[in-house]
């Protein structure tokens, strides 16, 4: 019997934040950090070597903090900024959890760095309902690079037409679909059973 699975973004379809700034819309008032100072001398300038593994989180963030927030600690901001942005879909979880006793695979397919990955992982639970991690930083690439949907391929050993993917960005859903996977934008008015049956999905 063939393997067949859900591949399964995190940010913006397992984890959602319920507030459209995210995870940092309380970071000045509780650790006096500027988000936009942040995002402008962090993730502006360092964080596509983060997130594709060719630099480390801690490595980048530390100068980064000591600019401007001085007296801010890299551990504190990295424990705020997980601990914020870890909130997590127990109706998705669930149904994902039901289709998996079905005999399909789960597997996550995301961008992220290697810290956040180890927590999505190990703190948030996820390695006992998923089979697999699939995380930019680990392969190099990143969505929505045709190349990261070929790291995935060949880490999880699937064939394309054998994954069902999920994503809430419409160019990632493109750039799977243009690598033979099939693939549905995610919204979260829909469950992945319905999604699958509009796609008539059986992963042949």
């Amino acid at each position: 019997m063939q393997r067949r699975a859900i591949m399964v973004d995190v940010d913006g379809v397992l984890i959602a934040h319920p507030h459209l700034k995210g995870w940092s819309v309380n970071l000045e008032i509780d650790l006096g950090i500027s988000p936009a100072a942040l995002h402008e001398r962090f993730f502006r300038r360092e964080w596509d070597d983060v997130v594709h593994g060719r630099a480390a989180l801690r490595d980048r963030l530390a100068p980064a903090l000591a600019e401007i927030a001085p007296a801010a600690l890299p551990d504190d901001l990295i424990a705020y900024w997980f601990s914020n942005d870890a909130h997590v879909d127990h109706r998705l979880l669930a149904e994902l959890q039901h289709l998996r006793r079905e005999g399909l695979e789960l597997h996550l397919a995301t961008v992220q760095e290697h810290e956040r990955a180890k927590y999505i992982w190990d703190n948030l639970g996820l390695r006992e309902t998923f089979d697999s991690i699939h995380y930019s930083a680990a392969l190099g690439y990143s969505k929505p690079d045709h190349a990261f949907y070929g790291a995935v391929e060949s880490a999880s050993r699937l064939s394309p037409d054998a994954i069902f993917f999920i994503d809430d960005k419409i160019e990632n859903v493109a750039a799977a679909k243009e690598c033979g996977w099939t693939a549905a934008l995610w919204t979260g008015h829909e469950t992945v059973r319905d999604l699958m049956r509009s796609f008539e999905w059986k992963g042949n």
